[in-house]
């Protein structure tokens, strides 16, 4: 946690530079980006597992400082008001409720966050529109989102639509071949860009169907539960085949000459010991998450922070592309390392 908070780019390679002359800082701690999303996200868990006063304080106090600000609405930057949605409950506050509402309307709205074809989350971005097209990250960042609004806010419509989404980017997104996940699909073109099956967007349908399952209760027996294990078990079937005798995964899970990379395998590690936690997935699979989870541990320096991280990933149209990401500390290696660690403690 000292390391998520006190990360900086020093030399300003890492900043995202838009065309209104704006900047986001997606690796320090003080800006509004998915970065930041997943690190409270990890830090809440965190809290929730051990009642650490330290989590709980600095995600307060980023509220506190990033909330007034405010920030453009996104795909990416609904993220944070997954865990704000938690903090409200714990400590109702009218301010926040008004804009988990807000957020959530946009989400909804015809004329708000833009919708593909069949009605898919369009992922737009800061610098990108991306007109047609839908990512696997868009589940973590706004459909888990969503659901934890409509329970908040009484609304099973948006239940429903977080539900359908899943269901949506299954259709287009899954691989009949592997069980793995494909980073992309452009509806102007029909096609999955390069065909990646990149790790980090793998781990977040890893770690996301156990959540969804978690969040909405859903009982055995439930047809979309039912559903969700079978592809999250398609999934983790070919993980284990693929992890590296380190623990880690390659950052193309199927092309060993890729780099291995830690904070996918940390985001597979809590995914993976969480639905066997649950008993979605078979117990067998619990030494494939350890074994993550060590994999991690072996990457985690004297600083507190997860080395072998690769920078935030872009859609990339060829698999040289994701080959070629420059790995540096971000929030989301710490956070998710967090996750792994607090996970595994379940097993003491």
């Amino acid at each position: 946690m000292d390391n998520l908070v006190s990360i900086h780019d020093e030399t300003g390679e890492f900043l995202l530079r838009l065309e209104d002359g704006r900047v986001i800082d997606t690796k320090g701690w003080n800006g509004w980006e998915w970065t930041h999303g997943i690190g409270l996200f990890g830090m809440w868990r965190y809290y929730q597992q051990t009642g650490d006063d330290k989590a709980l304080t600095i995600i307060r106090q980023w509220f506190a400082d990033q909330l007034p600000r405010g920030t453009t609405k996104n795909i990416n930057t609904v993220s944070p008001f997954l865990t704000l949605s938690y903090l409200y409950e714990r400590e109702p506050n009218a301010d926040w409720l008004a804009q988990i509402q807000e957020w959530a309307d946009w989400l909804m709205a015809p004329d708000g966050l833009p919708k593909t074809e069949e009605g898919g989350f369009q992922h737009i971005v800061y610098n990108d529109e991306n007109p047609g097209e839908m990512w696997d990250d868009t589940l973590m960042m706004s459909v888990l989102p969503l659901a934890r609004f409509g329970l908040l806010l009484d609304r099973p419509d948006y239940v429903e639509e977080a539900k359908r989404q899943f269901l949506v980017h299954i259709k287009y997104l899954f691989d009949t071949k592997t069980g793995l996940w494909f980073h992309g699909w452009d509806f102007n073109g029909r096609h999955n860009f390069a065909g990646a099956l990149w790790a980090r967007g793998n781990c977040w349908i890893t770690i996301a169907i156990p959540e969804i399952i978690e969040l909405l209760g859903l009982p055995e027996g439930d047809a979309f539960r039912t559903f969700l294990v079978d592809t999250l078990a398609a999934q983790v079937k070919t993980l284990a085949a693929t992890q590296a005798e380190n623990g880690l995964w390659h950052t193309l899970v199927m092309d060993p000459t890729s780099y291995l990379e830690a904070s996918a395998t940390a985001g597979f590690a809590y995914g993976i010991l969480k639905a066997v936690r649950m008993g979605l997935l078979d117990e067998s699979y619990e030494a494939v998450g350890l074994k993550a989870v060590q994999g991690v541990i072996d990457h985690i320096n004297a600083d507190g922070e997860l080395t072998q991280v690769s920078f935030g990933t872009a859609m990339g149209d060829t698999m040289q592309f994701y080959k070629d990401i420059a790995l540096t500390s971000m929030p989301y290696g710490q956070s998710l390392a967090i996750c792994a660690l607090a996970e595994a403690l379940h097993r003491r």
